[in-house]
């Protein structure tokens, strides 16, 4: 049984060249595309590709807009926020209101120690 031959360099070059040879035979062998292909398929090219670019637009519109719905969310929030924030200080007694009450229960408290 015979071993394994190491092909020098021309061989591998020769072998290359008629590689691309035969390649390039058989793509000459090849019919040509008509035009009215070449025309069906830059058609179909130019449709899928506007087809893309709306598809795109759509999804950059959408994106958009889930923004600006998430934007108009939170202000809604942080004015509701407010609202309640400034409810809570409004029901909150001022100084004066709470010395007032304070004066009242300690009032309240001496009357009722003088009935005993």
């Amino acid at each position: 049984m015979a071993g394994y031959k190491e092909l020098d360099f021309n061989e591998r070059r020769a072998a290359s060249q008629k590689a691309r040879g035969s390649a390039l035979a058989q793509l000459k062998m090849r019919p040509p595309i008509d035009k009215e292909e070449q025309a069906r398929r830059l058609a179909e090219r130019t449709a899928r590709d506007a087809a893309q670019a709306e598809k795109r637009r759509l999804a950059k519109e959408a994106k958009e807009q889930a923004a600006q719905a998430a934007k108009d969310e939170q202000a809604a929030a942080q004015a509701e926020q407010a609202a309640a924030k400034a409810a809570t200080e409004k029901a909150k007694p001022t100084e004066e209101e709470r010395k007032a009450a304070r004066d009242a229960k300690y009032a309240a408290r001496k009357k009722n120690k003088s009935k005993r």
